[in-house]
């Protein structure tokens, strides 16, 4: 889920004053954002642990909820947080147990203990969200809460990454006082026990305020976290230079990284650090057309991603030719080894040998205010590759966000352009929810080698680098079937006043938004 940010140099952002000034006058400090929040039909509770998946909506709950586990400030290993102890508890690592801290309590002041636990991952899997997280937990088979301190997670087959999977805000710890067990929170709201409560919501802003009920080790640098919310890229910068804003998050579009690069003499500091981000095209396999391997495959050996990240991007992101990115440790360059350079004559022969009538007619879709400004024109660009070979014939059809999801979700599309980032640092997470039995996606595509054999070997496998082969064979076997067209790569951009500290902490190695680490230095 959100951007990357790790082993940024302290200096690079820090203000000579002290990182304790914070907002203890009460005064917030605001970051900007192009998310937007917005309740409806498809998406009716925003911020429901049993019915978000985005970027957007995560990077609000890993600050209000607490999980048992959460990822370091640094580094990949969980760390304790709602829990005092977690371990397997077997050789197969087919039961694992944590003990709840004690003095938990939730912003509304009911106390969190063992039940809390259970509740909330019994009521993800009850619910199970279409499109939402419930199948991060597709082998947890029961979880039982024994007194008010100890719970036990017992798993239908070996997973050595469920410590990881405790860390995201699939799993984060609802209130069984406050939120029905089988239906979802509706509206905005939310009741959680980490460092910050909700303390309102509108179409322009959040507001999020210290949770006086916290007990956590996490040490806050401020009391007072308004988000607000942007239309545009270039209108968040401009709020950034008026000192309206004192830091610019994502989306941060690539024609602005180089206007705010050539800021630095005016109090703004700008960070780029790789990210692991993904951009990629997802397919019905059910579809007509887009069911053809063929045609999936043609596509496959047209695209050039490297014109799409220098004339869409401006290379503020990378080729990206497998769904697990580079610098993960079973990266593969599966689709370059199969298609290698964009060739119209091998993509003609592909379809020829099909027997495939050109031009190929298809409908790319896109959303147009969930990934940034050049989300349109990367499409612009897909469809001038694919059209100027003459063997498609492709329209592109954007659309808003909280209408896009649904409809992608329920099959609606024949090819569309999704974004992932990762919940865990791990390559399963990178395959796993794409192709088990209940995907995110939604996607009919099944490959029983992938499902059965690939994702429950390397699960059973406690040093994951010993994974780097099965997991490469599960990449080689993608680019084969072309279920989805991997495109690019991210690279990761914040933007803050000098004046503002701890912004080299503010966003982890895995995406997480630590909000409670910036505070508000004097100015040097």
């Amino acid at each position: 889920m959100l951007p990357v940010l790790v082993g940024l140099l302290a200096p690079a952002l820090a203000a000579c004053g002290s990182e304790e000034g914070g907002s203890a006058d009460g005064e917030p400090i605001v970051v900007g954002t192009t998310d937007h929040f917005a309740v409806s039909k498809g998406a009716p509770a925003p911020f429901d642990p049993a019915a978000a998946y985005d970027v957007a909506a995560w990077s609000v709950m890993r600050n209000t909820f607490q999980t048992l586990l959460r990822l370091p400030r640094t580094g990949t290993s969980p760390e304790m947080d709602a829990a005092s102890k977690c371990g397997f508890t077997d050789a197969q690592n087919e039961q694992y147990r944590c003990t709840v801290r004690k003095g938990l309590t939730f912003s509304n002041g009911n106390e969190l203990d063992a039940k809390d636990v259970a509740f909330s991952l019994q009521r993800l899997q009850r619910i199970n969200h279409k499109g939402g997280p419930a199948v991060l937990f597709s082998n947890l088979d029961r979880v039982e809460a024994r007194g008010k301190r100890e719970v036990v997670f017992h798993l239908k087959n070996p997973d050595a990454t469920f410590p990881y999977k405790l860390t995201t805000p699939a799993a984060a710890i609802v209130d069984s006082q406050t939120y029905p067990a089988d239906s979802l929170v509706r509206g905005s709201e939310l009741t959680g026990s980490g460092p910050y409560a909700l303390d309102r919501i509108n179409a322009k802003s959040a507001v999020l305020t210290k949770n006086p009920h916290y007990n956590g080790d996490l040490e806050m640098h401020n009391n007072k976290i308004e988000l607000r919310f942007f239309d545009t890229s270039r209108s968040m910068e401009r709020a950034l230079k008026a000192d309206k804003i004192d830091v610019m998050g994502r989306t941060i579009s690539p024609d602005r990284v180089n206007q705010l690069e050539n800021a630095r003499d005016k109090g703004i500091e700008l960070v780029e650090q790789p990210g692991q981000e993904i951009r990629y095209l997802a397919f019905d396999t059910d579809d007509d057309t887009a069911g053809k391997k063929a045609v999936r495959q043609a596509m496959a050996q047209l695209v050039d991603r490297k014109e799409i990240t220098r004339d869409a991007y401006d290379r503020s992101a990378e080729a990206l030719y497998s769904l697990v990115p580079a610098g993960l440790t079973a990266h593969r360059n599966s689709f370059f080894s199969k298609y290698g350079e964009p060739s119209k004559e091998k993509a003609e022969r592909i379809l020829s040998g099909a027997g495939i009538h050109k031009p190929v007619e298809l409908t790319l879709s896109y959303t147009t205010d969930h990934y940034g400004d050049a989300t349109a024109k990367e499409f612009a660009t897909l469809k001038k590759q694919l059209n100027d070979s003459g063997l498609f014939k492709v329209e592109t059809k954007g659309v808003e966000w909280s209408k896009f999801r649904p409809a992608a979700t329920s099959g609606k599309y024949q090819v569309w352009g999704y974004g992932w980032y990762p919940d865990f640092p791990d390559a399963d997470n990178f395959i796993a929810p794409f192709f088990e039995k209940d995907n995110f996606l939604g996607s009919p595509y099944t490959n029983r080698k992938i499902r059965d054999k690939i994702v429950p070997q390397t699960r059973r496998q406690t040093e994951r680098t010993s994974t780097t082969e099965a997991f490469g064979r599960a990449q080689d076997i993608v680019a084969e079937d072309v279920p989805v067209l991997p495109l690019w790569q991210g690279k990761q951009y914040l933007a803050a006043g000098d004046d503002i500290t701890g912004v080299e902490w503010a966003l982890s190695s895995s995406s997480v938004l630590q909000l409670w680490e910036l505070g508000r230095g004097e100015e040097g």
